[in-house]
This record gives C-alpha cells, structure tokens and sequence, in this order.
C-alpha cells in the first residue's frame, strides 16, 4: 500500500542557481546535496514547516541531448507548470518575494478558490501561490 509521496523533481537548467533561487529567495532548506563519483548532483529542497517532502531540483541535461532541448524548450516556453504554494497571507508573500526579485506573472488575483499569483522560478516553472479561501 502507498503511504505517502516522498519526492517530487523539478527540472532546472542550472542547479547552483536553482539552489539559490529556492534556497536564498523562498526560503527553503536543503534537505539533501550530494556529489555523485560520475558528477551527479542530488539536490532536494524542501518547505521548512513540510519535513516529510522534497523538491528534487533534477538537472535538464541528463546525458541525452534529444531530451535536453526538448525540456528546454518547456522551460523557455513556460510549458511546465509544477504545482500550488499555499500561503497565509498572498499579499505579504507576493511584496516579500518581488522584493527580493522573484517573477511573477502579475499581482495576486481573486479566484473561486482563493487569492492567487502566479511565480515563475530562475528555470521558468511556474507555480500558483494561493491563499485558499476559509471554508
């Protein structure tokens, strides 16, 4: 039986500065860096107050060309969206992270569901932080 998702990869183009993109501007922690003997880099982050999660910022290039420009071709076009932020307070968060040079698509809108801004990482996944709407 399934118990729980662990993991959850991300593709970069550079993992240095995916590093510090998540590390150093949304505040996450490094939950695992790794140097392989053949030069791979297991990277993961994670959502200090989500301990039982990790991000694996997995690099593009992973030694099939044919893959890699199609992945940057994603990256480039903004054709990987990668998941939902949750946040307490949508207006803070967004003031923080653009401070702090973080991209975002436009300012935090109403939705059905909650107060949303779409962010896009130094690779150019894009994400939804959301402040859900109380139930």
């Amino acid at each position: 039986m399934i118990t729980k998702f662990s993991h959850v990869s991300l593709f970069v183009k550079d993992q240095a500065s995916a590093y510090d993109f998540y590390v150093n501007k949304l505040g996450f922690e490094v939950r695992t860096d790794a140097k392989m003997d053949n030069g791979f880099w297991w990277l993961t982050v994670g959502i200090k107050t989500q301990p039982d999660l990790e991000i694996v910022l997995y690099a593009i290039d992973d030694g099939k060309p044919e893959l890699t420009e199609l992945r940057r071709q994603l990256l480039d076009k903004g054709g990987l969206g990668a998941g939902v932020f949750e946040v307490d307070d949508i207006h803070a968060t967004y003031q923080d992270l653009v401070a702090k040079g973080v991209r975002f698509k436009g300012e935090p809108e109403e939705q059905f569901y909650g107060i949303e801004a779409i962010m896009v990482d130094d690779s150019g996944n894009w994400f939804s932080v959301t402040q859900r709407k109380p139930h």
